[in-house]
Parts: structure tokens; C-alpha cells; sequence
């Protein structure tokens, strides 16, 4: 094979997803790079494909970058893999494409799978146009304000997220985006699959109920229903989303408030004022004539 960066798609569960190509490919490599060398030697073993492996992930993408490409322009054919699905979605591989590109080395994708396309086409949700999120910030503030980035987009999202996350992601998403069609989407091609399908409040309230989740997490939100809340008082509005949403009542305001363009302040003074019309009117009524 001529000198060239291959990225090369690798299963995200069942072997069996592995293309004819991509044998081909790794079975040719001079060297292949890899996350981690243990998970990577385990899939070649199984194809019996012995070849030299050389360690690529997050913490010495940047070095590595630069040492593959040499690589490529001395004429070796480097094929690069993520521990599961393509490399430089949500994993490894953006920084040796870069580089190899502005050193004018070939490029070549491998196609296979991937846990965003595989859920998205299984989900039941539109298909004709959505977001890709990829891993929402563990810390949750820097995850609130990526959601509130996220929120007025009319496009399902598919983000991933890790098991012991996923409660709490689903709160803010909640919280934040709105009760959307929800699908979440783990452990794809494995023995375990797994496609729960419903809404945020409701899948929300089917895994708080589990004692343990475990594998890894797609999740499609889908489109926003726009909510009709230009004949809708505001008090209703806000009684709806404590009732259906089980909103604490300051996060219902604050919702409610994001719908008509409010403040949290503003939303709240309204409130204030419709009740005590509310009260006014009905001293007026219970007032002897």
C-alpha cells in the first residue's frame, strides 16, 4: 500500500460489523495506531492479523500526530483505529488528520460503524437532519451551559454519555431543554442491546428506577413541540410543568420564563401580580353590598 494515513472503522460491539476492507487494510498497515493496545490487540488476534502496534490517544495525540505523518512520508502505510467505532468521532484521530493534510500526506477513510448513525437510524425519530453533540462536559455547570446552547435548535441531538452520568444528564436535560421524545440507546450490536423509547420525564423516572446501568450510552433527543403558550396564563403554564414535568416550582418558573423570552425575575413579578389580582377579586366578591 502507498504511504497514507488509513482511519480505519472498527466494530462498536460484534465482530462480525467489521468490513471486508478494513481486514484488508489492517492486515497490509506497516503499523497501526491505536487508543489502547491491549483492546486493539484482542480484535487483530481474533482476525489473526499480527502486526506492530503503537499507542494514540488523547494524552499524546499531539506528539504522535506529527511521528505518524513522518511515518506516512517515508512511504508506511499507517492505519489508525479507535478502541471501538471511527476514529475522530468523539475519539482520537482529529490531529493526525490535520497534520497529515497541511504535510500533504493522503488521507484515506475507511468507513464502518458508528454508535451515532446506528442509534439515530434505529430510533424511530427523524432522520433527515440532526445535531451531533458528542460528550456533554462532565462538570455539570459547563454541561447546563452547553445545554442552554443547545436548547432552541428544531433538530433531534445525539450525544453520548457514560452510564453513571446519564440520571443526571437526563435532569438537566429536562430542566433545561424540555420534555422531548427521548431515546436511549445502549450497549448497540452487543448480546445486550438495548432501545428505551419515550420521553425525557418518562425515561428520566425508568432509570432512576435501576439499581445499575451498565455499557455505553447513546441518547437522541428529538425535535421540540412548540409550546403554545401565547393563549396560556402563565401560572397555567407553570402548574403544567410541575404537574407533567415534576418540576420543583422555581424550575418552573425559570422554564417558563425561557419559553416567553423572561426573566426568572420578570416571570416571577407576573406571578405575583396574577395573584394578587386573583386575591383582590375574589375579597371583592365575598365583600357585603
Amino acid at each position: 500500500m502507498a504511504g497514507a494515513i488509513y482511519l480505519v472503522a472498527t466494530p462498536i460491539g460484534n465482530l462480525e460489523d467489521i468490513t471486508l476492507r478494513a481486514l484488508r487494510i489492517l492486515r497490509e498497515a506497516d503499523v497501526i495506531a491505536c487508543e489502547d493496545t491491549r483492546h486493539t490487540r484482542k480484535l487483530l488476534t481474533h482476525f489473526e492479523i499480527h502486526k506492530p502496534l503503537i499507542s494514540y490517544h488523547e494524552h499524546n495525540e499531539a506528539q504522535r500526530a506529527s511521528e505518524l505523518v513522518e511515518r506516512a512520508q517515508r512511504g508506511e502505510a499507517v492505519a489508525v483505529v479507535s478502541d471501538a467505532g471511527t476514529p475522530g468521532i468523539s475519539d482520537p484521530g482529529f490531529r493526525v488528520v490535520r497534520a497529515a493534510v497541511e504535510a500533504g500526506v493522503p488521507v484515506v477513510s475507511i468507513p464502518g460503524p458508528v454508535a451515532a448513525i446506528s442509534a439515530l437510524t434505529a430510533s424511530g425519530l427523524p432522520t433527515d437532519s440532526f445535531r451531533f453533540v458528542g460528550f456533554l462536559p462532565a462538570k455539570k455547570s459547563q454541561r447546563r451551559k452547553a445545554l442552554e446552547s443547545l436548547k432552541s435548535q428544531d433538530v433531534p441531538l445525539v450525544l453520548y454519555e457514560a452510564p453513571h452520568r446519564i440520571v443526571e444528564t437526563l435532569e438537566d436535560v429536562l430542566r433545561l431543554v424540555g420534555d422531548r421524545p427521548l431515546v436511549v440507546a445502549r450497549e448497540l450490536t452487543k448480546l445486550h442491546e438495548e432501545y428505551l423509547r419515550g420521553t425525557v420525564s418518562g425515561l428520566l423516572n425508568e432509570l432512576r428506577s435501576r439499581t445499575t446501568l451498565k455499557g455505553e450510552v447513546t441518547v437522541i433527543i428529538g425535535r421540540g413541540s412548540p409550546v403554545e403558550t401565547s393563549e396560556k396564563p402563565l401560572a397555567e403554564r407553570v402548574a403544567e410543568l410541575i404537574e407533567n414535568n415534576s418540576l420543583p416550582r422555581m424550575e418552573a418558573i425559570k422554564q417558563a420564563a425561557r419559553e416567553r423570552g423572561l426573566s426568572k425575575r420578570e416571570a416571577y413579578a407576573l406571578l405575583q401580580s396574577a395573584e394578587d389580582s386573583s386575591a383582590t377579586a375574589g375579597a371583592g366578591r365575598l365583600a357585603p353590598r
